[in-house]
């Protein structure tokens, strides 16, 4: 039961303002957290964002998705899981208006934002075929699929870190950065501060965005149902839109600091653990196979999530400087996609 359905509408507004401030603030001080510690350990900017980051983006959706599952609500599982894909997407095209004279996607210095486009985009296709055929019991009530999947994305991070190491080629022509600190947080101050620092900060933020984005789902949840927009398409995208937030503060905030990779890969990373997510969910739901539940409005949202994953792949490949307005051609695309699937939804709720 949803705790701040007994609370006012007038205390929930102030309690979803509240999370949201706090997820803006945590949000945007991870991504600095992140790239210093990149520089400490020498990892990749794409693996530290594609892990790291989407991981923290994500803990609020990985707690409301195992309760769903625990609760035995698949349907609730699958809608938090895939329902928001092409809107985090979307994300990048918000951030691309900020990346400065050229298009996001020409600014990554390595195609590892590519790889994991193309990772994403097959385990994608891999839910759309379990969704065709049907999944099948594994064991204990464990569908085949999901193990598939959760394997698929083991040999994903194994593939992605592979290639950080070991590269094989990288685009010629980048275009020139200046990094921009976020305002409050000084480079000096950080560079002070140790390892050990860092990791507790890191932490600390995650943490907020975890407190501060469950609540941001839970408060969004009651006004959706007392203000009478529960069953409706505005609530939905209200929903929608607060558990996205995490991932639009932590995106924003990379692009603000040069970080272009890492947003990307911030997003990315997202999308591919929440299809990953498929397996623990499973684990924790008695009823047979959790993707059994796959529904039209599901199918549509992979699809959607397919779509514009492609685009970005094109995208990172052609890098190309053209703009539509603010925003890379590819950009623009995405948008066009994403109002096209919001419409979509609109019809099928």
């Amino acid at each position: 039961m949803n705790p701040f359905i007994d609370q006012t509408i007038t205390a929930n507004l102030i309690l979803f303002a509240l999370a949201a401030t706090g997820v803006w603030f945590a949000g945007s001080r991870l991504p600095l957290y992140a790239d210093a510690i990149a520089d400490r350990k020498r990892i990749g900017k794409a693996f530290i964002g594609l892990v790291f980051l989407a991981g923290a983006t994500s803990l609020p959706e990985i707690v409301a998705t195992l309760t769903a599952s625990i609760a035995g609500e698949p349907k609730l599982v699958l809608g938090t899981l895939f329902g928001g894909i092409t809107m985090q997407t979307a994300v990048l095209a918000l951030a691309d208006a900020f990346a400065g004279s050229s298009p996001l996607t020409r600014y990554p210095r390595k195609l590892s934002s590519a790889l994991e486009a193309t990772m994403l985009a097959l385990m994608l296709a891999l839910l759309l075929a379990i969704a065709t055929v049907g999944d099948f019991i594994f064991a204990f009530d464990l569908g085949l699929g999901t193990v598939v999947l959760g394997a698929a994305y083991a040999g994903t991070l194994f593939i992605l870190n592979r290639y950080e190491e070991n590269e094989t080629w990288q685009p010629v022509e980048i275009p020139e950065t200046t990094e921009e600190v976020v305002p409050g947080v000084a480079t000096t101050a950080l560079d002070a501060v140790s390892l050990r620092g860092l990791m507790l900060r890191f932490a600390g933020g995650s943490f907020v965005i975890l407190i501060c984005g469950l609540t941001l789902t839970g408060t969004a949840s009651a006004l959706a149902e007392q203000t009478g927009l529960g069953a409706s398409f505005l609530g939905v995208t209200l929903l929608a839109w607060s558990t996205s937030l995490p991932e639009v503060t932590t995106t924003l905030a990379a692009v603000r600091i040069g970080a272009y990779t890492m947003a990307i890969s911030n997003v990315f990373g997202s999308n591919l653990m929440m299809v990953a997510l498929v397996f623990p969910a499973d684990l924790a739901f008695y009823g047979g196979p959790v993707l059994d539940s796959i529904d039209k409005t599901t199918t549509l949202a992979l699809v959607s999530g397919l779509a514009v994953t492609t685009i970005y792949l094109a995208g990172l490949l052609i890098r190309s400087n053209r703009r539509v307005g603010p925003v890379g051609v590819d950009s623009a695309l995405v948008i066009v996609g994403y109002v096209l699937t919001v419409i979509a939804f609109y019809h099928l709720t």
